[in-house]
């Protein structure tokens, strides 16, 4: 994987960047949809393309593993075989799991053992299997398997987690080096940065994981309950360590806001689930804020989705029409809903992008983040 950086504003940290993959190119800042089993959730591939323009998605190690099974995907060709999608694909190692299945997994110096959400059945996750299991899933960009830590978190368990997840990288990078890729394209691995909200962790972690030489580097463990203030402050620390050269990806974030926010701080790289999670619920994200469709004021408002959107689904289908369908619970309805947001998503790291190269970046962020937090 190759990446260049093209621009910098002046009055933040922001950059414009292209990274190269055996699946194509990526224009930075980029927002990576969620495809967690595989699919993004309701959006088919073709939209994807040609409606959103994303240019990578995500799959997720641990569902991938469980279902539809590693036998399935290797007999395919990979994921991309799979499914269809034939731009670049990130996967999660299954650390986020680490986190979010606390009720169904123990961790160890060894691995975590995991049972299955699915029937119960045990597996241990190490970070030796979960390169291999990369491997066969065959994603461009592949993660270091690392813990994700609560918050809040005890100082000492956050001291002892983050050695734990530097002693991992080790070994991630050592099978990692001594394997090959299953599918004739190459892959690379980013470590993962952790620490919790401490400043002396986050900066101890940043400076190991860029020891490590990779492609790229990822923050993780924010965007899991802190204040935004403090993810904030964390990723600027981290900013201020990683390599310039090289593109950082800020894990699970986040809001509109959020990102940019993290873009100002020098962040290239996001996913969250919170476009197509939250449209299913019926939360809409726009240019002058967020709507509730399920509420009754937009009953019988017969106005398009939103009228400055180039997307065709928001000019053909009116803020009545979605909330008939989200209230009655028919598909379509989360259809409809996913692929505006995404669009959404799309659209704000491209005007981003487009604002660091022209200069106008800092001005532009300031205006928007007090008009996109809004309830309309």
């Amino acid at each position: 994987m190759k990446f260049t950086l093209q621009a910098q504003d002046t009055f933040s940290k922001a950059r414009a960047g292209l990274m190269e993959t055996a699946h194509g190119s990526i224009e930075t800042p980029i927002f990576m949809p969620v495809g967690t089993a595989g699919t993004v959730k309701a959006v088919h591939q073709h939209e994807l393309v040609q409606d959103i323009e994303a240019q990578i998605i995500l799959g997720n190690t641990y569902h991938l593993y469980l279902r539809p099974g590693l036998n399935v995907l290797n007999k395919a060709g990979g994921l991309h075989q799979f499914n269809g999608w034939t731009r670049p694909i990130l996967t999660d190692s299954g650390g986020y799991q680490v986190y979010s299945l606390t009720e169904v997994r123990k961790i160890k110096e060894e691995g975590v053992t995991f049972r299955s959400h699915v029937d119960g059945s045990k597996h241990l996750f190490t970070p030796e299997n979960v390169m291999d299991t990369q491997r066969i899933i065959g994603a461009d960009i592949i993660m270091a398997f690392d813990e994700c830590t609560p918050y809040p978190c005890d100082y000492q368990y956050a001291r002892r987690s983050v050695d734990m997840t530097h002693r991992w990288l080790k070994r991630c990078c050592d099978r990692f080096d001594a394997t090959e890729p299953l599918y004739g394209y190459d892959q690379t691995l980013f470590p993962i940065v952790q620490g919790s909200v401490y400043k002396d962790l986050r900066m101890q972690s940043a400076e190991t994981i860029a020891s490590f030489e990779r492609d790229g580097n990822a923050i993780g463990g924010l965007s899991v309950g802190e204040p935004a203030e403090e993810m904030y402050a964390m990723t600027e620390v981290v900013t201020n360590i990683l390599p310039q050269d090289k593109p950082r990806y800020l894990m699970g974030v986040g809001t509109p806001i959020n990102i940019l926010e993290n873009i100002a701080l020098g962040i290239d790289m996001f996913d969250c689930v919170m476009p197509t999670r939250n449209a299913r619920n019926g939360m809409l994200f726009t240019r002058q804020g967020i709507i509730n469709i399920k509420n009754e004021k937009w009953k019988d408002d017969f106005s398009p989705l939103e009228v400055e959107s180039d997307l065709r689904t928001d000019q053909v289908y009116s803020k009545a029409y979605l909330r008939h369908l989200i209230k009655s619970q028919e598909i379509l309805g989360a259809q409809i809903a996913s692929l505006h947001n995404l669009h959404f998503y799309l659209w704000l790291v491209r005007q981003a992008r487009e604002k660091i190269i022209d200069g106008s970046f800092y001005d532009w962020k300031e205006k928007m983040v007090k008009v996109l937090g809004q309830r309309l």
